[in-house]
């Protein structure tokens, strides 16, 4: 085992979603002698897009990130949403509050890239490692083959909202599935008309489809928009099986003009399935085990705050 300097803390993170990532860069700059435990056997991102607001942006600026993330990332400078005949529902500009501030979005792959380039080589990285409970203590941790790692000075469960740190932490006040979910993907952004606003339709609150602008991700310049369409996990397997098309000519004849961007949609295959949870936990330290990220707070991603509050955490534990 390397010699531990003063100071210098060994610490286990658990995730290497938003909050593992940033956790990983801030606190191994720091000078702490850090590892990953990741239950996915290749790293990668899970997601089409997401918007970073002022205070992400912020952080990405502490990291010396942000300038390569406004190298990639659309600025988004309005919020609109509205119903088929055009009633408007929604309508937020940044400008209103501050004219210097705006939101950025952003393909998760282009994030997940940034961050991950920005990982210091010192630190350790476990892909297949499905990490189950954290000893009472927080300083072991165990894996799901039942093999032990540890001692720690300190373990950050950022395993996300599917969290199993979370009742290592105590008895979480909620834990369930949450019934909506969504369809994604990644569209052209071609020639479309907003190129700097999130746009969304909604049907009451049963329906919601929704277009940010994400431009483009290392390797590839094409600028993107991420789509989704709000639906009930129940209904999942129901939508599959009816084919595309009852459900583009849903989309043609509630939002026409984003019925043109999916034109090479012809799979269900094509569209990847998103469900979140409610999760509270009731307390989220226990003596040297810690919960950041949706891990701590689940959110859902159509709020545009998950990986904002996952990067204050990384922060905040950087400064604590």
């Amino acid at each position: 085992m390397p010699e531990q300097k003063p100071g210098r803390l060994h610490i286990a993170i658990v995730g290497y979603g938003t909050a593992g990532q940033a956790a990983a860069i801030l606190l191994s700059r720091d000078g702490h002698r850090v590892e990953v435990f990741e239950r996915s056997p290749s790293l990668g991102p899970v997601g089409a897009g997401v918007l970073l607001q002022p205070v992400g942006l912020r952080v990405l600026w502490e990291m010396g990130l942000l300038e390569i993330a406004l190298d990639h990332g659309r600025r988004v400078d309005r919020l609109f949403g509205e119903t088929p005949a055009g009633l408007p529902v929604m309508d937020m500009r940044y400008a209103n509050l501050d004219p210097r501030i705006y939101g950025l979005g952003m393909q998760r792959g282009a994030l997940f890239s940034i961050l991950a380039a920005a990982v210091n080589d010192e630190v350790q990285v476990h892909c297949a490692r499905r990490i189950i409970s954290c000893s009472e203590d927080g300083r072991r941790i165990e894996d799901d083959a039942g093999c032990s790692h540890g001692p720690f000075d300190l373990v950050l469960g950022a395993d996300g909202s599917t969290s199993l740190l979370r009742v290592s932490a105590g008895p979480p006040k909620l834990d369930r599935p949450y019934p909506w979910g969504a369809l994604w993907c990644l569209l052209d952004e071609s020639d479309w008309a907003f190129p700097h606003e999130l746009r969304q339709r909604y049907v009451r609150a049963r329906k919601m489809i929704g277009l940010l602008p994400v431009g483009t991700r290392p390797g590839d310049p094409t600028p993107r928009l991420s789509f989704f369409w709000s639906l009930p996990t129940a209904r999942f397997e129901a939508w599959s099986s009816a084919g595309l098309a009852p459900w583009l000519d849903e989309i043609r004849a509630l939002w026409p003009e984003a019925h043109g961007l999916l034109d090479g949609i012809a799979d269900a295959a094509q569209l990847s399935r998103a469900s979140y949870r409610d999760a509270i936990p009731r307390r989220w330290q226990r003596n040297r085990l810690a919960l950041i990220g949706d891990a701590a707070h689940a959110m859902s991603p159509q709020l545009g705050q998950g990986v904002n509050m996952a990067l204050l955490d990384a922060l905040a534990l950087r400064d604590a």
